[in-house]
């Protein structure tokens, strides 16, 4: 078991802090060619829709990537981890830049970097939560990981302002070469934190397939953490599919600018941000963790069956609306949910246990987009897609609310 060191005045916030600037930065990397694919797809020779695959790939890097990413932590430190997958993240985005206009080529380099920007995505979220766990105080568990999580949305939510407008006026190129910048920019204003957050790594730690998969194991021998893994999976697919397919259905099916279905995206992912840091406060306080969830995942399906009737006769103003709701609930979730898989599992094993539940959360986002682009190819509509996701939150949610009390956190905890 991992060794818990004291906690110096302060650790909390730098480690709030410094974690909170990576997320946004790989989540800003990991959207940036879905916000962009209206201009990259034509300029590649590409259908729009490829995106679908594009995603499913980044995130099957990140499932393979997070289930291995215990050991990794434990050995070099979750700050040392972070700011190698800050680097992969930022390679990707440049191999993208790079692309040639050969359609068969631009494909392979597209996978190519989609799995690069993945395994550097996967243990992002492992490695914080080893740190959060060791420095958050206990009675704000739900607030501080929700506060961490509001950087994927926060870094959408970036890509989806300031990236099409910057790509209009430079192109789609230069703006992610200005991207893969920023990600050497976060990696050095990392490095002073290392000695402080990376203390309790374990450098004699051996690698081996047997110690990757054991944190599988130990998910699955706990209904508790089982439980949440299953919200993780279908809260993560509906999440994904609003963030990877709300800019192309805006702009192809209702026929709304670029620039204009960058903003509801962002009106999305700032709806995120606000109900991450909400849904955190009330898990913490008002409604018991699991129950909310359940919540969640009802007002999620909702919003999606809503999301699905859009109708270009709509009032900007409405639609708005709508998306920031969405987001509210469909990308909220996520801080709550960690903080309870961090609350049950046994101490110093916070990033491991979060590691070996994120390959099941991700591997919902890996089904999800491709199913979702299936559905588009199939019924040639978007609202299809919506619906069937928005659906599925819905009986995770119904589960949740009907399946009993709260489980109790691990012995020792």
């Amino acid at each position: 078991m991992t060794p818990t060191p004291s906690r110096p005045a302060g650790v909390a916030g730098t480690a709030l802090a410094v974690t909170l600037a990576i997320q946004v930065f790989t989540s800003l990397a990991g959207t940036a060619t879905s916000v962009l694919a209206p201009e990259i797809a034509p300029a590649l020779g590409l259908p729009t829709k490829l995106i679908g695959v594009f995603v499913g790939v980044l995130y099957a890097g990140g499932m393979a990537a997070s289930l291995a990413s215990g050991g990794f932590v434990e050995r070099y430190g979750a700050i040392r981890v972070s700011q190698a997958c800050v680097l992969l993240c930022a390679l990707g985005l440049a191999l993208v830049a790079g692309a040639g206009s050969s359609p068969t080529l631009a494909g392979l380099v597209l996978t190519t970097a989609a799995l690069i920007i993945g395994l550097g995505y996967g243990p992002i979220t492992p490695a914080s939560s080893q740190v959060l766990a060791r420095t958050a105080p206990r009675s704000r568990m739900a607030l501080t990981f929700s506060l961490k999580q509001t950087g994927v949305p926060a870094g959408a939510a970036l890509a989806g302002a300031a990236l099409p407008p910057l790509a209009l006026a430079l192109g789609w190129r230069p703006t992610l070469l200005l991207v893969t910048a920023l990600g050497a920019l976060v990696i050095v204003a990392a490095q002073p934190t290392r000695r402080l957050l990376d203390a309790d790594r374990l450098p004699a730690r051996p690698l081996s397939v047997r110690g990757v998969l054991a944190p599988l194991r130990a998910v699955f021998a706990s209904r508790a953490l089982a439980e949440l893994s299953l919200a993780g999976f279908t809260y993560a697919a509906t999440q994904v599919c609003l963030m990877s397919f709300l800019v192309v259905y805006l702009t192809e099916t209702l026929g709304r600018s670029l620039v204009a279905a960058g903003l509801a995206l962002t009106v999305a992912n700032l709806g995120g941000i606000v109900g991450r840091i909400g849904w955190g406060a009330i898990a913490d306080r008002r409604i018991p963790p699991r129950r909310l969830l359940g919540l969640l995942g009802i007002l999620s399906c909702l919003c999606a069956v809503a999301t699905a009737a859009f109708d270009a006769r709509w009032s900007p103003g409405v639609l708005l609306a709508l998306c920031a709701t969405f987001g509210a609930t469909a990308i909220g979730w996520n801080g709550v949910q960690l903080a309870e898989l961090a609350r049950h599992a046994p101490r110093g094993q916070e990033g491991a246990i979060t590691g070996a539940s994120g390959f099941l959360t991700l591997s919902g986002v890996v089904v999800g987009p491709p199913t979702f682009a299936l559905l588009a190819s199939l019924t040639g509509s978007y609202r299809v897609g919506f619906t069937v996701f928005g659906i599925a939150s819905g009986l995770c949610g119904a589960y949740f609310l009907l399946s009993g009390r709260e489980a109790m956190p691990a012995a020792g905890r």
